[in-house]
Parts: structure tokens; sequence; C-alpha cells
């Protein structure tokens, strides 16, 4: 938003209309690395639950046996029993201690509001307006990532609430409907990614795979021309082909080769959607359906139950 057509009036502390009708909000940066950062946001704090020391191979065998399930192998079941600690190594953490980290987690609620309650003040003054900070996190963070999440949550909401009468919580729909007009801009193309753009997903890791993937965005779009009115047999597999190619389009098997972490998974993964999709193209076009495969393929991709190949006519 900040490099869009025209430039933003309020930054990014007002949403924008873009010229299709879309409302668009922007990412506060300041309260996303108060809490998402890894050096600097609240879930490394050393009282907070460690997670990668698990119980399924901390503890003692008999003592963790009868949760390992029916096989017996050791495995992650949740059960945590130390804490971040600091940079010290994974067999040096000290014992967890639940209510001090519950403490903690209040003291990061108060913090976080008292932060968006004197930002909203200056924004306020330099604006002429009311500020909307936005503040968007991975759900996958509360509870999962940082086992302390939904406490700070919770005392966070309460205290907004009940504490303060400067900043008030709310939604993006909430907020439109009582604030119908806004500024329009054509936004800058931009992503999530490292520097905003789209290096993460095209660099000399993974553009190997752009190729396959236009190619066989092509052939799909052959597909659903080709068979309107397909039979049970066609129509099963031109659905598979469908899910097929969404699950080589994953933008995860690209992400993963440019981090480097299981570079081999990510790109098994890829070739093989692809040679699923072509295999499934070959047998559609040349009138040679393989019913026992397709029915292996629907097995193994399950995914998008409902998907519906015509929409690539």
């Amino acid at each position: 938003m900040a490099f869009g057509t025209p430039r933003p009036r309020y930054g990014p502390f007002r949403p924008v209309f873009t010229p299709h009708g879309v409302a668009a909000f922007a990412r506060d940066v300041e309260s996303s690395r108060q809490v998402w950062s890894r050096d600097e946001g609240y879930p490394g704090d050393p009282n907070y639950r460690e997670f990668y020391r698990d119980m399924g191979y901390d503890g003692e065998y008999e003592y963790v046996r009868p949760y390992l399930h029916g096989d017996g192998v050791r495995r992650n079941i949740g059960v945590k029993y130390h804490r971040i600690t600091g940079s010290v190594e994974l067999g040096a953490k000290d014992v967890y201690r639940p209510s001090v980290a519950r403490e903690r987690a209040d003291s990061h609620a108060g913090n976080f509001m008292f932060n968006r309650q004197q930002q909203a003040k200056w924004l306020r003054e330099v604006l002429g307006a009311p500020p909307v900070i936005v503040s968007p996190y991975d759900a996958e963070l509360f509870g999962h990532w940082w086992f302390e999440g939904p406490q700070f949550l919770d005392l966070m909401m309460r205290k907004t609430a009940c504490d303060q009468t400067d900043i008030v919580l709310s939604t993006p729909g909430r907020f439109l409907d009582q604030n119908p007009r806004h500024q329009q801009l054509q936004p800058c193309a931009s992503s999530w990614g490292d520097k905003g753009y789209y290096e993460v997903w095209l660099n000399a890791s993974n553009d190997w795979i752009y190729r396959h993937l236009h190619a066989s965005e092509v052939r799909m779009q052959e597909l659903a021309r080709r068979f309107p009115y397909p039979n049970g047999l066609q129509e099963r597999a031109l659905k598979q082909a469908a899910r097929e190619l969404l699950l080589a389009q994953a933008s995860d098997w690209a992400f993963i080769m440019t981090t480097g972490t299981m570079v081999a998974y990510a790109e098994k993964r890829t070739r093989d959607h692809l040679h699923r999709f072509n295999g499934l193209y070959l047998q559609l076009v040349e009138n040679r359906l393989e019913e026992p495969w397709i029915g292996e393929l629907e097995w193994k991709d399950n995914i998008f139950g409902e998907v519906d190949y015509r929409v690539y006519a």
C-alpha cells in the first residue's frame, strides 16, 4: 500500500479501496514485530514453554509408554516440562513453571495494550483522523509455537475492553460498516515474503518449476474445453487432474526450496503431482483411462473433494 498509486494519504493506518472495489487494510509493522519477531517478540521470553523439548523423547520409557500409541515408538506427545530459558542448548533448559508463564502473559498483554494506546494517540495527532492499527498473525502461533499465546490473547482483550477507553477492538468488516468512505488507490504488487516481493518463490533454487506448471495450466484448460460432457470415469479423471495441478502449484514447495529445509521432499512433491497430472492428461486425450490408477490417485490426493474442473474452461 505504501507504494500504491496514488500514495495513501494516511499511510498504512486507514483502509483504502482498490479500483475494483475491494477494501485493503495494511499490516502494522510495529505491533506485528512485538508479537511475531523471534528476537524482539513476546514468545521468546525465557519463562515461556519450550516447544522443542517433549517428554515423548525426554521421559523414562516406561513413564511415557502409555502415551506412545500401540507401536510404542517414541514421538512428540505434547507434554513438555521445560521453558525457553535463554540461548542455551536444549539439554540445558530449565523446568517450566506455568504460574510464572501466566504472569508473563499478563504482563505482555498489558504492555501490548499500552503500546497500542500510545501509538494510537500519536497517530491521531499526526493524521488528523482516528488510526486503524491492523495486527494480523498466523493462527498457528497461538497455542502451537507459543503455548501461552491464547492466554495472552484472552488477557489482552479483557484488559482492552475493561481497563481503558483510548482504543477499541474491531474487525475490518465492522469498521467498514461504520466508515464506508475511503481513498481509492491501486496497491503495488507485493507479498508477505522476505523483502516484500516474490524473490522467495522465484529464484535460482526453484525457478525450474514454473515452465512445467505453466505448461500444465495450459493443458488443464485444454482438458476442460475438450470434455464439456464427460462420462463418469472421464469426470473422475478430470477432477483428479485439477487436484494434482492445484497440489503442484502449492507455494510451500517453492518456499521450502528457498529456505533449504527438506528440499528433496519439496522437489519430490512437485514432480509427483506434475507426473500424475500429465499421466491423467495423456490417458484422457488418448482415451485409455486406467480406473485402478485413477482410484489410487483419488485415495492418495483426496483434497478438494468438490473441485469443479470446468472453471478452467
